[in-house]
């Protein structure tokens, strides 16, 4: 059988998963009774919110049929692969579904370094977008075979055509030659099947022969690439591999280049998509290892992994996998555990989800006032969102997260180098700085002609601007933009939704840092600071964005025995301020009758408890109030 290594690629909800549903029950990979929608989002949350997170792998076995249509219809590309001839070869197709999201685009990145072909997979309600043209680039980066195809043909608002003939022309390939399909009804899904066996390389070509090797032959050596990881409880680290050469076995005695740990493979399997041992994994297949490794950092994603017996590698110029370049953080926050207790636990769990999420980074800080935690990197908001609750669900720890900041460049009065500061709380005084700089992004905005000046005016808004406008096939606009990475990260994207209509979409990259005259707004809950609402503003935004700030705070937080002063403060200013009322009790609510000075003899003694209680009290603000203004 041969084999066909192959990405689903596409923009968010654009029908990628839809679309590995109809492969699966094409190829009877699933009972029709254990079928069910979007079948390889596997984690509660992705179902929950209807998006994928993680990179799913699957094996398929396929014969594929004849099909005469797709002789006279094979695209023309540089490239294609050659046809394959025998239409009743039975094939082993490994499928690996992505994220369409943004900030998860470091999935998609790992997935097509472990493949030959992708589908490119393009609404026709929606044409091209943002995220359409990042995945693009990623696959052409990577030398990949390209299928074009355009999904929801059966919507009445689906504008095929045109948006055939943008794909073709960005592909490369004719307009007729683009393949129509519908991943809901099952059309054209069985064409797209047979063109990726007959067009997708087998991946024997893609593996480079050792060369001057004392060794009988190539295949006794191993190299194989780890794309992703998990980690079970019982059997440790699950290490996910495309292998590149030779053949890896159960009880192997293997070798990881990178982290220069050893172990025994206790078992190789496939995924189908649940985990299936098999005997072994040839070259070019893509399965797992169980590694029998408690400790996470000794997997890592990119590393590669040989056999034990050939350990000097050096002396047989056996070189490393190339890997995966080190995903660059954008967002940071600051995390604290309710408990400090828990502070061992965080940490644990931390290392066992860096494992299925490699792009997460972290390491420890301090507080004075919430005690130790961790400073996490994060890919964006919607990453933030996840990790707080796996962290929630899966590990039980109640956190308190901090205000996502950017990371500033700052160079001390009096000082030569320049510090990196991740957290608005940590920033020094003013009169202390000599120079502050801020990361910028490079924005790329695909949008319909109608919405330019409402985009364009979005941009203004937030200190950005256009630095070149290209017209796309389909009547749309690629908006090439710069803005502060500090005015994107937050509520930039549903911003643009709104001003689009919901058509436009966005797609940036870091630019460097650029210098900024921001000052630190800093919030006072009952006269005591909370580091983690600190955040860094432009200064003539303070006043406006203190005030709203204090006045969503009041809405989220509980009423007290005592009245609670919120306040906003700037370089030792208050520019903003809220009171949260007291909750009151009727005191004098059993007293039918008598003298007056009875109930306020009462009243006053209430008073007075009051005063001592706000004096001597402490508010205990929830975790769920830091989540809640963390997506303000």
């Amino acid at each position: 059988m041969e084999i066909r290594n192959f990405v689903i690629i596409a923009h968010v909800d654009h029908g990628k998963s839809t679309l590995a549903d109809r492969f699966l029950e094409l190829t009877g990979s699933v009972e029709p009774r254990k079928m069910r929608e979007q079948y390889l989002d596997m984690h509660p949350l992705e179902r929950e919110r209807g998006i994928t997170i993680k990179m799913q792998p699957v094996r398929m076995i396929w014969r594929m049929p004849n099909h005469p249509h797709l002789e006279k219809n094979q695209p023309s590309s540089k490239n294609q692969a050659p046809s394959s001839s025998n239409s009743k070869q039975e094939f082993v197709l490994n499928l690996i579904d992505t994220p369409g999201h943004a900030d998860f685009s470091y999935e998609v990145s790992r997935a097509l370094a472990a493949v030959e072909g992708a589908i490119l997979l393009v609404d026709a309600t929606q044409g091209v977008q943002a995220q359409t043209l990042s995945n693009l680039h990623l696959a052409q980066k990577q030398g990949l075979v390209i299928i074009p195809a355009v999904n929801k043909i059966d919507l009445s608002s689906a504008a095929t055509d045109e948006c055939a003939a943008a794909l073709g022309e960005l592909c490369g390939v004719l307009p007729e030659t683009v393949l129509r399909i519908s991943a809901k009804e099952g059309t054209g899904v069985e064409i797209l099947l047979h063109t990726v066996a007959a067009r997708v390389p087998p991946p024997y070509g893609a593996c480079k022969r050792l060369k001057g090797l004392n060794v009988a032959t190539s295949a006794e050596l191993l190299r194989a690439l780890i794309f992703d990881s998990a980690y079970d409880s019982y059997r440790g680290v699950i290490a996910h591999v495309r292998v590149m050469e030779g053949v890896l076995r159960k009880g192997d005695r293997l070798s990881f280049m990178a982290s220069k740990a050893a172990c025994e493979a206790e078992e190789v399997g496939v995924f189908v998509p649940e985990l299936v041992p098999v005997k072994e994994l040839g070259p070019g297949e893509i399965g797992y290892v169980m590694t029998g490794f408690k400790e996470p950092e000794k997997v890592r994603v990119g590393d590669t992994i040989a056999h034990a017996q050939f350990k000097r590698l050096n002396a047989l110029n056996i070189a490393a996998l190339s890997g995966y370049r080190e995903p660059e953080p954008v967002v940071f926050a600051s995390v604290f555990p309710e408990r400090q207790d828990d502070y061992g636990r965080l940490r644990e769990s931390l290392n066992r989800l860096k494992l299925e999420d490699s792009a997460l980074s972290f390491e420890p800080e301090e507080s004075a006032v919430l005690g130790r935690g961790m400073r996490i990197g994060f890919l964006g908001l919607l990453h933030i969102e996840i990790v707080a609750e796996r962290l929630k669900r899966e590990y039980g720890l109640t956190l308190i997260f901090s205000h996502p900041s950017v990371a500033f460049r700052v160079k001390k009065r009096g000082g030569t180098d320049y510090l990196l500061i991740h957290s608005a709380g940590k920033m020094p005084e003013s009169h202390e700085i000599e120079m502050l700089e801020e990361p910028w992004a490079r924005l790329e905005i695909v949008t319909p002609p109608q919405f330019l000046g409402a985009v364009t005016s979005l941009l203004g808004d937030r200190r950005g601007f256009l630095t070149q406008t290209l017209t796309l096939p389909g009547e749309r606009l690629l908006l090439g933009g710069e803005a502060p990475l500090r005015e994107i990260i937050t509520d930039f994207y549903d911003a643009l939704k709104s001003v689009s209509r919901g058509f436009a979409s966005l797609f940036y990259t870091l630019a460097g840092y650029r210098p900024a005259d921001l000052i630190r707004l800093e919030i006072l809950v009952a006269g005591e600071q909370v580091p983690a609402f600190a955040q860094m503003l432009p200064r003539e935004d303070a006043a406006r964005i203190g005030r709203m700030r204090v006045e969503q705070l009041r809405s989220f937080m509980a009423r007290e025995l005592f009245p609670v002063s919120l306040q906003a403060m700037v370089e030792g200013r208050v520019i903003a301020r809220e009171t949260i009322p007291a909750l009151k009790k009727d005191v004098t609510g059993y007293l039918y009758g008598g003298d007056r000075t009875r109930k306020m003899k009462l009243w006053k003694k209430q008073q007075r408890g009051k005063k001592k209680l706000k004096e001597m009290g402490h508010v205990e603000i929830p975790p769920e109030v830091f989540l809640k203004m963390m997506r303000q």
